[in-house]
């Protein structure tokens, strides 16, 4: 609950799909999720990339609200604009800070640590 947008609801479902399965690493957390990206692209062709959306969608849509309010923090507001300076639109700066939150709650559950924050830059 100490990273920068996670309340309670999402701090018990982030902790609920861990328990459910045996992670080899922060990838397949995010895959069990729903929230790894879809590529379509055949030779020369590039297709669309979307969200498989293949896990629980209560917890994408709790995700996407923690990375809604992280993106106030002082500490997520510079990767949030720096996204958004890209050119990428909001709700891909949203999801891609939605999955930065989701590895960093992988990590600490599967090392067993407190969140340390960085300075914020």
């Amino acid at each position: 609950k100490a990273l920068e947008g996670v309340g309670d609801l999402t701090a018990y479902a982030l902790v609920m799909a861990f328990l459910r399965g045996d992670f080899r690493n922060s990838d397949a957390f995010v895959a069990f999720l729903g929230m790894d990206v879809h590529v379509r692209d055949s030779g020369t062709k590039t297709g669309k990339r979307k969200l498989t959306k293949k896990g629980d969608s209560e917890a994408r849509r709790l995700l996407c609200c923690a990375a809604m309010a992280a993106r106030r923090s002082k500490r997520w507001a510079g990767v949030y604009q720096a996204y958004l300076d890209r050119g990428l639109a909001t709700t891909q700066a949203l999801v891609i800070l939605a999955r930065k939150l989701v590895r960093i709650a992988f990590a600490l559950m599967k090392n067993g640590t407190d969140y340390q924050p960085a300075p914020a830059s």
